[in-house]
C-alpha cells in the first residue's frame, strides 16, 4: 500500500512539479522596470513590424486563456500583466508569442505538422468520445469479442492524436524560446545583465507544456487500462 501511494505522490510531483516551476519563474521576475522603453503589447508590435509582419495582430487574451499565438487569425494575444505590464517577463513573454509568428510565417515545419494535427485532434477527439461509450454497447449487441477488439483500436487511435499533438508541441515552443525569441533579445533589447534572466523566463515559457504532455500520457495510459477491461 506505501508503495502505490508514494507511486501517487511521483505522479503528482512529475505533473505538478513543471506547472509550480513556471508559475514561480514568472512571478519573481513580473517586477515593473520603469526603464523598459515600452510594455509587453508595444514591444510585440515593435517586433512584429520590424521582422514584416503587420498583418500579425497583437491582441489581449481572452479571460481564463493564457498568452498564445492564434495561427488562424494571425494574432498574438497576451494576458493583461503582459500586454500592459513593462517587467521582464512581460517583454520576454511576448518575444516567445511572436517566436510563433515568425514560425508561422517562415514556414517551420514542426510547427505546420503541429497545426495539421491541432485540427486532425479536434475531429479524433469528437469521434473518439463516441468511441469511448460505443465500445460496451457494440460488443453487448453483437456478442462479438472482434467487435470490441476494433473499436479498442480506433479508440487508442484517436486518443493518441490528442497526445502526439501534446508531444509535438514541447519541440515547438523551445524553438520559439530559443530558437526565435532569444536572438531578438540579445541584439539590443536586453541588457547583458538581464539575459540570464530572460533565457530562465523563455525556458518556463517553452515548458508550459510539459506538465499538459505528462497529463495528457497518464490519461491515454488510464484509458488504455479502462478499454483492455
Amino acid at each position: 500500500m506505501i508503495y502505490i501511494v508514494i507511486l501517487i505522490l511521483l505522479l503528482f510531483l512529475l505533473i505538478l512539479g513543471p506547472q509550480w516551476w513556471v508559475r514561480s519563474v514568472l512571478r519573481r521576475y513580473s517586477r515593473e522596470e520603469p526603464g523598459f522603453p515600452g510594455n509587453g503589447g508595444e514591444l510585440a508590435r515593435h517586433l512584429l513590424n520590424r521582422l514584416s509582419l503587420q498583418q500579425v495582430q497583437v491582441e489581449p487574451a481572452a479571460e481564463g486563456q493564457g498568452d498564445h499565438y492564434d495561427p488562424e487569425a494571425a494574432a498574438v494575444r497576451l494576458s493583461p500583466a503582459n500586454l500592459q505590464g513593462r517587467s521582464l517577463a512581460a517583454v520576454v513573454t511576448a518575444a516567445h508569442e511572436v517566436g510563433h509568428a515568425i514560425q508561422h510565417a517562415s514556414g517551420y515545419p514542426p510547427f505546420r505538422w503541429r497545426m495539421r494535427l491541432v485540427g486532425m485532434a479536434r475531429v479524433a477527439e469528437r469521434f473518439g468520445s463516441f468511441l469511448l461509450f460505443a465500445v460496451p454497447v457494440l460488443t453487448l449487441v453483437t456478442r462479438a469479442p472482434s467487435a470490441g477488439a476494433v473499436m479498442f483500436i480506433a479508440a487508442a487511435a484517436t486518443l493518441g492524436v490528442g497526445l502526439l499533438v501534446q508531444l509535438m508541441t514541447l519541440p515547438v515552443e523551445w524553438d520559439a524560446s530559443f530558437g526565435r525569441a532569444m536572438p531578438l533579445l540579445e541584439s539590443g533589447y536586453l541588457e547583458p545583465s538581464q539575459l540570464p534572466a530572460a533565457r530562465t523566463i523563455l525556458r518556463a515559457c517553452a515548458l508550459t507544456y510539459v506538465a499538459a504532455s505528462l497529463a495528457g500520457l497518464l490519461n491515454f495510459w488510464r484509458w488504455m487500462r479502462f478499454l483492455r477491461r
